[in-house]
């Protein structure tokens, strides 16, 4: 990825002399090093000019900022005729100068489709230049400071993470400090964050961080080693007594609630919640099973791991936990007949709670819904549009729409909801593919038909709730 974070990282590891210049519609900027220090940048934005930053940070007068192009001469600096005429001081200037230079750095890590070139050059009189900034400071701000974009996701999503050495561990904040941790050296980014409580967003920057920071090192699944595939291959080989306990824990699954699925009483602390959760992740999460299973059996393993992550995200929040104990309560002992009046009124409740904007409350009654009889596929689509609103669930809600759609084959609403899943996602093709399935179910589908019709175009955000406007469940084909 080019990204100002990868250079810099390039720069500071190898402690390189030398300019780098970034171009991106028509600003240019210029940042010269030295022995892995920044010590100077040029810039032609109007808005990092020094005149401009001298005025921002009060060190000159209106009346001099006013007149700054009257100061300007050929082969002068402007600094130097501005301390000649008494117009600031030295030390205001030198504040002024790494302030600049911090300024031209750090606007530079929110765009991500610019052009890099480096120039290496070891000449540089050190009197030259008197300021030095360090690369991990300009790294952690700019990254920090920068909008979350989605090519940081897929820069990092296929990658093992490797841990590295811990010298810049003491910068990270705590929340930063509860990703690191999670990197194990052996899952990939995606698995790591689907079985984690952490924001999407705030996940990926931290990730990009640290590696950026040199705490990580990636490599994609691909380029696993012999010895690593080895040591797989023997414990797919030697799974079959796991893949049958996670396979009757699945079929337990519809009488069991959050804290007899974590294994913890409903008195259970805080602590000994997550120990139960992380204990479970470990052992039930998809990647530590063989890769080659077959599609059913990956699909109810993929159940239970995300029961298990969903009842971690419920009971490790004291709010979500005193409303779930509220709900709770199917006796085992229900008939097949009462059990599926009961998922009904779950589902009907779940609806509502959605249709008022309570995704997360409507979460924990579709999902009893799904589980007291799971051959619905208007739950099933109704759970996944839930899912889609939340970030940490938006792989589930891929999985959810997908069995909606083996469910209700006919329904075109299903293929409808994951082309906006995907494009809310950024993966248009994929959405693209799914608009056009809906409509080869229903060619008058007026979302599947605005959609391919404004692919490109900018327009008002939209997101899955429109589909509660039409008929959200279809009429079944005879």
């Amino acid at each position: 990825m080019e990204h100002i974070g990868c250079y810099l990282k390039d720069v500071y590891l190898n402690k390189k002399s030398g300019r780098l210049i970034f171009k991106n519609k028509g600003i240019q900027r210029y940042l010269f090093f030295m022995d892995g220090f920044l010590i100077f940048a040029k810039t032609n934005h109007p808005q990092e000019m020094l005149g401009e930053i001298l005025f921002k940070l009060g060190k000159i007068s209106e009346d001099t900022y006013s007149d700054i192009d009257n100061y300007i001469e050929p082969k002068k600096k402007i600094g130097e005729i501005l301390i000649k005429d008494n117009c600031v001081s030295q030390s205001d200037l030198k504040e002024a100068l790494i302030y600049q230079m911090r300024e031209i750095t750090l606007n530079i890590f929110s765009i991500f489709e610019g052009k890099f070139k480096f120039q290496e050059k070891k000449d540089f009189v050190e009197q030259e230049f008197e300021s030095k900034i360090d690369i991990p400071i300009l790294i952690e701000d700019g990254i920090r400071r920068m909008k979350y974009n989605f090519y940081l996701k897929e820069f990092m999503k296929d990658k093992v993470l490797l841990p590295k050495k811990k010298d810049f561990f003491y910068r990270l904040t705590e929340e930063e400090k509860g990703v690191l941790e999670t990197i194990n050296g052996h899952s990939l980014a995606e698995a790591i964050l689907s079985s984690s409580h952490f924001s999407a967003e705030h996940f990926w920057k931290s990730l990009f961080l640290f590696y950026c920071l040199d705490l990580i090192d990636v490599k994609v699944e691909e380029k696993i080693s012999v010895k690593e595939k080895a040591f797989e291959q023997s414990s797919s080989e030697t799974s079959e007594k796991h893949i049958e306990n996670i396979l009757e824990l699945r079929k337990k699954l519809p009488n069991l609630d959050f804290y007899q699925v974590l294994s913890v009483s409903q008195t259970a602390s805080q602590s000994e919640i997550k120990k139960a959760y992380f204990h479970l992740a470990r052992r039930y999460h998809p990647d530590s099973f063989g890769r080659n299973l077959p599609l059913n059996i990956e699909e109810k393993i993929g159940e239970v791991f995300d029961f298990i992550s969903k009842a971690y995200h419920v009971l490790s929040d004291e709010a979500k936990r005193r409303d779930y104990d509220s709900k709770i309560a199917v006796p085992p002992q229900d008939d097949k007949r009462d059990l599926a009046k009961k998922a009904e009124i779950k589902f009907r409740q779940g609806k509502t709670l959605y249709d008022i904007g309570k995704h997360e409350d409507a979460l924990i009654l579709l999902e009893e819904a799904v589980r007291l009889t799971g051959s619905k596929g208007s739950y099933y689509l109704l759970l996944a549009m839930a899912e889609s609103k939340i970030p940490l669930f938006s792989k589930k809600a891929e999985r959810d729409f997908l069995r909606a759609i083996r469910l209700e084959s006919w329904n075109a609403e299903g293929y409808v909801g994951l082309g906006l899943l995907y494009k809310q996602e950024g993966l248009l093709v994929r959405a693209r593919k799914q608009f056009e399935k809906a409509l080869i179910l229903d060619p008058e589908h007026k979302i599947a038909l605005k959609e391919l019709g404004l692919f490109g175009k900018d327009e008002k955000k939209r997101g899955l709730k429109e589909l509660l406007s039409l008929e959200l469940f279809g009429k079944k084909k005879e």
